[in-house]
């Protein structure tokens, strides 16, 4: 049966959820975020998973999230462990090599995972991103611009790439 650890972090933007498996950190709830959260990422994708609250072994992922809500970090230095499937995983990777203060199109995302008409899959797979701010699917926009969709709300969306823009801390 696999462990899995949980714990609660007070963030500038309000609570956090973090959990992490033997292999890494696999899930990061942010605060008002929609869709089911914690228990239905454990439903979906641990479903044996015994959960064990607490905070040593998230304690190296907290700290690099609040570094990176701080204006103090740019890049995170963690082991992940995203569950997802192999589309998903693609447009989580490609995710993660967009540099701190960039952003994409949905469209450039499909390209660059090799499938350019699937930017309503990108989307999707975006959406159910399990490690926000970690895997940056923040800077995710629309073609034309607008901010599209975002777990954690619009008004944290634009929060944070305008930080990511000016290089300083989100408050």
């Amino acid at each position: 049966m696999e462990i899995v650890h949980t714990t609660h972090v007070d963030s500038p933007i309000g609570s956090l959820r973090l959990a992490t498996t033997s292999a890494g950190l696999a899930y990061l709830e942010l605060p008002n975020a929609s869709g089911r959260g914690m228990r239905g990422w454990l439903h979906r994708c641990l479903p044996q998973a015994r959960c064990i609250e607490g905070f040593a072994p998230n304690r190296r992922a907290a700290a690099q999230v609040l570094e990176y809500l701080e204006g103090k970090r740019t890049d995170f230095d963690l082991e992940l462990d995203p569950r997802g499937t192999e589309f998903q995983l693609r447009v989580w990777n490609a995710l993660r090599e967009i540099p701190y203060g960039e952003t994409r199109s949905y469209a450039e995302v499909a390209a660059q995972v090799g499938a350019p008409r699937a930017v309503r899959a990108v989307g999707t797979a975006n959406g159910a991103n399990p490690l926000s701010l970690v895997i940056p699917c923040h800077r995710v926009i629309a073609s034309g611009g607008k901010l599209g969709g975002y777990g954690g709300g619009l008004d944290l969306k634009a929060r944070l790439l305008a930080m990511e823009q000016r290089a300083g801390p989100l408050f």
